[in-house]
């Protein structure tokens, strides 16, 4: 199965004190060897910011 599930966690929110955003989405692990990193919405900053995978 080349598909996997991964987390997506905001990287602003911990250093402006407010609790981070966590998203669910997949990838493709043949084409997407590197971490993900998407603009996301986060509803406590309320606005676009940068999420990446974690483990």
């Amino acid at each position: 199965m080349p598909r996997e599930h991964i987390i997506l966690e905001c990287t602003e929110a911990r250093k402006e004190g407010k609790p981070p955003s966590r998203y669910m989405s997949t990838r493709n692990k043949k084409t997407q060897t590197e971490r993900v990193e998407k603009m996301k919405y986060n509803r406590f900053l309320r606005r676009h910011t940068l999420h990446k995978e974690i483990k």
